[in-house]
């Protein structure tokens, strides 16, 4: 099973809805041809927090009924992406070359922002509220998580930046890495502090082999996967930095895609703990 557990599609109507909004999407970007920078792409990490929050407010029943089909896995990234897709088309004309409340990057990351302020909220509503029926972790630990992943990501982008020419990648590099200490640390503090189990298959097998290890009864077992996850952030990031140069559409966009493997299950960790 390569497959994360809960992973399905939603029922026929909703995915009729969802493919057709998609094509829709996809022509309209096809057709306006927005630039593709780092400053674009860089604004589209809000956006991916947001598909992982509302994700988490889904599970635990946060979502309305009528729409929430719309907010499962894989759904939800696709009703995300259809949102930010349409954002991405609409600011085609406009500047993309620098961050401003204007600008193509900053109206694109700001609708983004605002997407995933609302999701935040919704989840401060449910763990004060009581939305569920389970004792939550509680915000200060998913406030200490992403502390943990700045210092963590800072310590590998640091060393990367002087010893490795990765300057191409940017700020897209600097968010791959933060990505993706963001979904190992969560991961890590959700398995050894939590009581959390892994979804992902290969995810569970890192997990695992720490969990052997005579390690693990001092440190736990999930050091392990952040250990990977940040070793092949940096990996990637460094083997990317020539093809941006050559490509940088090509480039900037996969660079993208995999800030996106990192940074929408990180944030889905950081508030599903705050609320369950």
């Amino acid at each position: 099973m390569i497959l994360p557990s809960g992973f399905g599609l939603p029922p026929l109507p909703y995915l009729v809805v969802l493919l057709a909004a998609a094509v829709g999407v996809a022509g309209l970007l096809s057709s306006r041809r927005p630039p593709v920078t780092q400053g674009m792409v860089a604004a589209l990490s809000p956006w991916m927090a947001a598909g992982g929050a509302l994700y988490a407010l889904y599970q635990v029943g946060a979502i309305p009924e009528a729409v929430a089909p719309l907010f499962g896995s894989p759904a939800v990234y696709v009703t995300v992406g259809i949102l930010a897709g349409g954002v991405y088309a609409a600011v085609a004309d406009r500047p993309s070359d620098e961050w401003a409340p204007t600008s193509a990057p900053g109206i694109l990351g700001l609708a983004g922002a605002a997407v995933l302020l609302l999701a935040l909220v919704a989840a401060a509503l449910v763990a004060q509220g009581g939305g569920t029926s389970v004792p939550s972790a509680g915000p200060g630990l998913s406030l200490a998580i992403i502390i943990g992943s700045v210092i963590a990501a800072a310590a590998v982008w640091a060393p990367l930046q002087r010893l490795r020419e990765v300057s191409a990648t940017g700020q897209v590099g600097a968010l791959v890495v933060f990505g993706h200490a963001l979904d190992g640390v969560s991961t890590a503090v959700g398995y050894d502090l939590l009581g959390f189990g892994e979804q992902t298959p290969l995810s569970k097998l890192i997990i695992d082999t720490a969990a052997a290890l005579p390690t693990a009864e001092f440190i736990g077992a999930g050091w392990l996967f952040v250990v990977v996850k940040l070793l092949l952030a940096a990996v990637v990031v460094e083997l990317f930095d020539e093809y941006v140069r050559e490509e940088p559409v090509e480039g900037y966009l996969l660079l993208g895609l995999i800030t996106a493997v990192g940074l929408g299950p990180g944030a889905h960790n950081v508030v599903l703990f705050a609320v369950s």
